[in-house]
Order: structure tokens, then sequence, then C-alpha cells
């Protein structure tokens, strides 16, 4: 570990103010947590006595000179940037600000099309003109996650005018791909990559885990740090490698999509996530390894109404997946599980998605008693339950019907879903999670997606979309 890693400024800075029993005549109005309520003073306290804002010593997140500028470069220097920036509103703000920064109106970007709702929301907001690539289908994974050098070779061909590629690496069940060639091909067309690899911090801590975007050739990558890292929920980082990124757009993007009262606590969570990233060993790594094998035969022997896939070198390890078996759905897989307090990241019609912390945290033993107890609950589920329906055809490569530019001088309107195929979709219709839309904004809805729309609602989908179970709104 270099010696400069041990080093937290601002989380420490946080501490010497908390020290000094400073009398508050600033923002916010708790005034370190002498104003709250009651009800929840005593869990809250040791957060509000660090929660301040941009007063002497604790420097300025949009013009950082002092302690933010140090914690964000020893976090470059961490994951080998050339520049790191802290996110506080979320890896959704450093998407915005990536694509906004490498975008003009009316660009054409490459797209991969299972990727976070944010991207195509940035590509809204800087009126490109995406084309989308849609990845291979996987049998090993039962998902569409095969991304390769052929496929975004042929897209650039196609589409020389591009101005950049979008990349999702890796995908939310942790699949990655050959990044690097990836990389590679795009910059023989002079342009940049952009990705969202928010589930991929943990991994510049090296093998078993896949290599970063980083160190593969990606020119702007943001990662959500409390996801996979111990930060605070909505803790991100945004690097820069390279210099195909305009760092002025750059920085004047990152100051329109981020708060303008940054929250202290969430920076000193990725001041000591990386910290805790530079600090792990390679004895804590063989004892996360033991414990996740340990964890994998539970899960694996525990119930015959699902099966553990395998991983692979293309698989990080701290995803688990498991397949619904028996006639069961993942969704039904996965509310038994919550109604025994066992809570999946995500379920899919055939799938449940488990995360693991980088560090041993639970009882195996208690783990198999009560995965024993949802076994049985299992049994008394109802089988041949779910009806499955064949995913959407997408086309390799697919244009919006129509551009961002008209559907926003076009009225649009709710109809039901049985009246929605052939119609232009207004909104897009995200599951979530994992926040991937299944029809995307300026799509014509086909009658397949309609089916598979329904089928998810019946199986217990959630939809980030208000009135989603009556219908959808069209142009």
């Amino acid at each position: 570990m270099n010696p400069s890693q041990h080093k937290m400024p601002l989380y420490e800075a946080l501490l010497n103010l908390k020290k000094e029993e400073s009398y508050s005549f600033h923002v916010p109005g708790h005034k370190f947590g002498t104003v709250f309520s009651e009800s929840g003073k005593e869990l809250f306290q040791s957060i509000l006595e660090v929660d301040a804002t941009e007063i002497a010593g604790l420097d300025d997140l949009h013009a950082a000179k002092g302690v933010i500028k140090e914690a964000q470069e020893l976090a470059s220097q961490f994951f080998e940037s050339d520049d790191t920036y802290f996110l506080v509103n979320g890896t959704t703000s450093g998407i915005l600000a990536a694509v906004l920064s490498v975008c003009r109106p009316g660009d054409t970007v490459i797209v991969q099309r299972n990727c976070h709702k944010s991207i195509l929301h940035g590509l809204e907001l800087a009126g490109a003109q995406p084309v989308f690539l849609m990845p291979d289908y996987e049998k090993d994974t039962g998902r569409y996650s095969g991304v390769n050098a052929e496929i975004i070779n042929e897209a650039l061909k196609q589409h020389s005018e591009a101005s950049a590629v979008f990349l999702t690496y890796p995908d939310y069940f942790g699949r990655v791909f050959d990044m690097k060639r990836v990389c590679e091909v795009v910059h023989n067309y002079h342009i940049p990559v952009v990705v969202d690899e928010a589930h991929g911090v943990h991994f510049k801590l090296g093998l078993p885990f896949p290599p970063s975007a980083i160190d593969l050739g990606g020119d702007l990558i943001i990662q959500s740090a409390h996801k996979m890292a111990p930060a605070m929920t909505m803790a991100s980082y945004l690097h820069v490698k390279g210099e195909k990124i305009d760092q002025s757009r750059l920085n004047y993007y990152l100051q329109v999509f981020q708060s303008s009262s940054p929250s202290y606590p969430l920076m000193a969570s990725l001041d000591l996530a990386r910290h805790y990233l530079a600090s792990f060993t390679q004895a804590d790594k063989s004892n996360l390894l033991t414990y996740i094998d340990g964890l994998r035969k539970v899960w694996a022997e525990a119930s015959s109404y699902w099966g553990l896939l395998p991983g692979g070198y293309l698989d990080d390890p701290l995803k688990l997946t498991l397949e619904a078996r028996g006639g069961l759905s993942g969704f039904q897989v996965a509310e038994v599980l919550e109604a025994h307090h066992l809570y999946p990241e995500l379920a899919t019609e055939k799938q449940v998605l488990l995360t693991i912390g980088l560090t041993p945290n639970m009882n195996l033993h208690k783990l198999h008693e009560r995965l024993e107890e949802v076994n049985c609950q299992l049994k008394k589920q109802l089988k041949n339950a779910t009806i499955s329906v064949d995913q959407p055809l997408f086309p390799k490569f697919q244009t919006l019907d129509i551009d961002y530019a008209e559907m926003s001088l076009r009225s649009s309107e709710f109809v039901e879903w049985r009246y929605a195929a052939n119609r232009i979709c207004a909104e897009a219709v995200i599951p979530y999670p994992p926040g991937i839309p299944f029809i995307l904004k300026g799509e014509r809805v086909s009658k397949e997606q309609v089916n598979g729309v329904n089928a998810l609602l019946r199986q217990g989908a959630s939809f980030q979309n208000v009135h989603v179970e009556r219908g959808i709104w069209v142009f």
C-alpha cells in the first residue's frame, strides 16, 4: 500500500471540526445536530455532527483547492486515472455529465441497448441521435450480455460519423467482456469510450475480479462506490483517462447536474471507501474468497427450486445468480426470500441476483437454517405458475422511430396496453431494478413487448412508471 493512501484528508478535516465544538451561524439548519426531531436524534446524531458545508478548512467540491482536492487526488492515484471526481448525486449525475460533455445536438452515438436509463436521459438532454447496439444472447448466462469488438466495429463502419460509444461494464449481474479489444477498435475511429462501470468499483483489487475499464482503454468511467464498496448511497466516482475528454465541458456539466450544496458525509464516505480499497490486503482477499466458496455452497445445496449459475473469468465473484426451477419464477423465489428477511438485489422472470460485500458479514450456519425454511415454503408455492414469454427479438442495430427533437414537439396520450402496439412510446418502460428500459422512448411498440410487459406485471415485477399496470403514454 502506498503510504499516502493511509491519508483520509476530508474525513480527518470533518473529525477535527467535530472536536472543535464550534458554534454554527451557517446552514444546514440542524446546527450539527443540536436542532433535530427527538424521534430521530439518537440515530442521526453522529452523522449530523459532521454534516457541514463549505466553511473555512472544508474546501468546495465545485472549486476544490484543499482537502477535497487532496482526497480526489488520492482516489485518482489509487484507481490510476488521470483525474477523479467525487459525485454526490449518484452515478446518474456522472453519466448525465459524461453524455453532455461528449455529445452535441444532432451527434450520432453508439449505445449498448441494455444500458441504464440515465444514459438515455442524457442522450435526450443532449439532443443526440443514438444507434442502439444489441449484445449477443449468451446461453451460459441466459441474458443478452455478449459485447464484442466485431459488433462495435460493424456499428462504427455503418456510422463513421459517431462521436462516442457508450458501454455498460460489467452488466448488473457482474458479467464483463473484452473491453480492451473493444476500446482499441473504438479508438481507431478517434472517438471516446464512455463506460458505465457502476458495479465495478472493486475491480481495482485485481484477480479474481475482472479488470477495470480504467486499465483497459476507457476514456470516461463512472463507478458507484456505494454499490460494491463501502460508501454511502449516492456516493460515486467519475474517472478520466487519456486526452479524448474535454474536461472544461465535463467540469461545467458536473456543476449542472450536481447539488450546489454537496453532502460532506457522502464525500467523506468516498474518501473512506478509497482508503478501504487501498488497505485491502491479500489476506483480506483470501478470507473473502474462502467465505464466497462457503456462501456459494450453502446457496447451491439449499433448495431444488433454484440452481446457482457457475462463475467464470468473465464474472464478478461478488455476484451470485440463482436460476429459478420447478415451475417457479425468479419473482416468486425472491418474494419467499424476502418473507424470511433475506433481501436479494433483484429478480427477473427466471433469475435472482445476490450481491456479496467485500468483508465476510454473516453466519453461514444461520443462513443455512433460514434457507431450509425458505425451501419448505417454496414447496407450498403453486408450480407451473409462470407463463414463459419469449423475449422480443431486437435488431442488431436500431435507431429511434422519431428523434428526441421531434418528440419534444409532439403531444402524448395515455392508452391501455391493448391499444399500444404499433404506437410510438412516449416514455421509457423501465423494470426496476435494474433500471434498464424494456421499451425505449421513441421506439415503436411491438406486440411482443406488450405481451412481455403484461407477463412481467403478472409475475410481480416492479416498474418505474406511474399506472404501468393500466397502460402507457404514446405519441
